[in-house]
């Protein structure tokens, strides 16, 4: 069985920083693509960014500069830096992730209906 677990939400000020992970089991890591995704009340669920089995990586133009994706592939845990906050991050965050029979390549940053797994997300609040 699949699961995705994230942690590492919280509340901080503008400026701040946030280390968010996600746990995942029930598949075989190297094989997976994975992503964040946030969500903010009110608007639709975003891409903030992307890994592949090769740990390439894609960012949204939101967060270039500022977010850090990564992952773990002893640990089967997937990261998200999160520095020099803004109100407007304030959302929750979603673990994804979708796993194939060979190391997952991509050239993109992809949208949600890409992914089948999915964590129960963790809140991150920025304040001004």
């Amino acid at each position: 069985q699949v699961q995705l677990v994230e942690s590492g939400g919280g509340s901080v000020q503008a400026g701040g920083s946030l280390r968010l992970s996600c746990a995942a089991s029930g598949f075989t890591y190297s094989r997976v693509c994975m992503a964040w995704f946030r969500q903010a009340p009110g608007k639709e669920r975003e891409v903030v960014a992307g890994i592949d089995s090769y740990d390439t990586t894609r960012y949204a133009d939101s967060v270039k500069g500022r977010f850090t994706i990564s992952r773990d592939n002893a640990k089967n845990t997937l990261y998200l830096q999160t520095n020099s906050l803004k109100p407007e991050d304030t959302a929750m965050y979603f673990c994804a992730a979708r796993a194939y029979s060979i190391p997952c390549r991509r050239s993109y940053l992809p949208g949600p209906s890409e992914y089948n797994y999915w964590g129960r997300g963790t809140q991150v609040t920025v304040s001004s």
